[in-house]
Order: structure tokens, then C-alpha cells, then sequence
């Protein structure tokens, strides 16, 4: 074996050993890497500078919040003191209390007023949105035949069903 050829097999050797012996070190990294990636660190500030109540409105969209849980959130992105106190009263106006787990979630005609390009919102997030945006929209598009889907009458029961015209 020549020089040349034993060289390449040690560092063959060592960039094996190197990549099999990876500590906790660089598994913490890349786990770590993976969270900072799902983070739009540029929505932050733009989010922070947006009024107070309609980060509330688009956190809440997203899905139901405890008021702690919904503060600490708030807070992740920033929050004045004075806004911090006026938690209370915005879920008052913009949200509904569920009193079986104290949550709050979005009052339904809120809905229509989201931007779905909101600064705070993830890839995900803004899918996400979508999702439910679609799901609230679509019922009321075709009201009589989501009621006629879900309670057919007896003529309806009983009559073979017909070609789509």
C-alpha cells in the first residue's frame, strides 16, 4: 500500500470515527438549529409595532388561548405595560369565554377581517389558518344543502337518487 493510499484511509478512518462519535453537543445544535428555522424572526418586530388587539385577534385565530397562556405568548413578541393591562378588556370585546377550561376563543365574525399575510404567523401557521378559514366558509356558502344533507325528509329517503345536472 502506498503513502497516498494510506493516507486517504486514515482520513477516511477519522471522518468516520468524527461523524459515529457526535456527543451531545451537536445533537443539541441541530435540534436546536430546527426550532430556529420554524421562527420568522422578521415578523417579530413588525408584529410588535402592529396594535395591540389585532395581535390578540390573530393569535386567537390561530386556536384557543388560557389568558396566561395568551400573555405569555403576547409576550414573546413584545409587550408595552400598557397593553399588558388592557388584556381583560380586548378578549372582552374581540373573544368568547369557554367556562368549562376558562379558555377564549376568536367571536365568529372576526374571522372575515384576519390577514392571512399577518407578519407574526408562520409557513404553518398561515396554513393552518387557511384550513380554518375554509372550514368556517364553507357551510355558510350553501346553507340549504348543508341543512338538507343533514336531515333528509322522508321523500328524500325513500326516492333513488338522481343523476347530477
Amino acid at each position: 500500500m502506498t503513502d497516498k493510499q494510506r493516507l486517504k484511509r486514515e482520513k477516511a478512518e477519522l471522518r468516520g470515527a468524527h461523524q459515529s462519535n457526535a456527543g451531545p453537543v451537536p445533537e443539541k445544535k441541530r435540534m436546536m438549529s430546527v426550532r430556529l428555522a420554524d421562527i420568522d424572526w422578521s415578523g417579530c418586530a413588525a408584529v410588535y409595532g402592529r396594535p395591540y388587539r389585532d395581535r390578540v385577534i390573530h393569535l386567537l385565530a390561530l386556536r384557543d388561548y388560557k389568558e396566561p397562556e395568551l400573555l405569555a405568548r403576547l409576550q414573546r413578541d413584545g409587550v408595552r405595560q400598557k397593553d399588558k393591562d388592557s388584556l381583560g378588556r380586548i378578549l372582552q370585546e374581540v373573544a368568547d369565554l369557554n367556562v368549562k377550561d376558562n379558555s377564549f376563543s376568536l367571536k365568529e365574525h372576526l374571522f372575515q377581517s384576519l390577514q392571512t399575510d399577518w407578519p407574526g404567523y408562520s409557513k404553518t401557521d398561515r396554513a393552518n389558518l387557511k384550513l380554518i378559514l375554509s372550514r368556517k366558509t364553507a357551510p355558510s356558502q350553501n346553507p340549504t344543502s348543508s341543512s338538507q344533507a343533514t336531515s333528509p325528509g322522508p321523500s328524500e329517503r325513500d326516492a333513488p337518487a338522481r343523476p347530477a345536472q
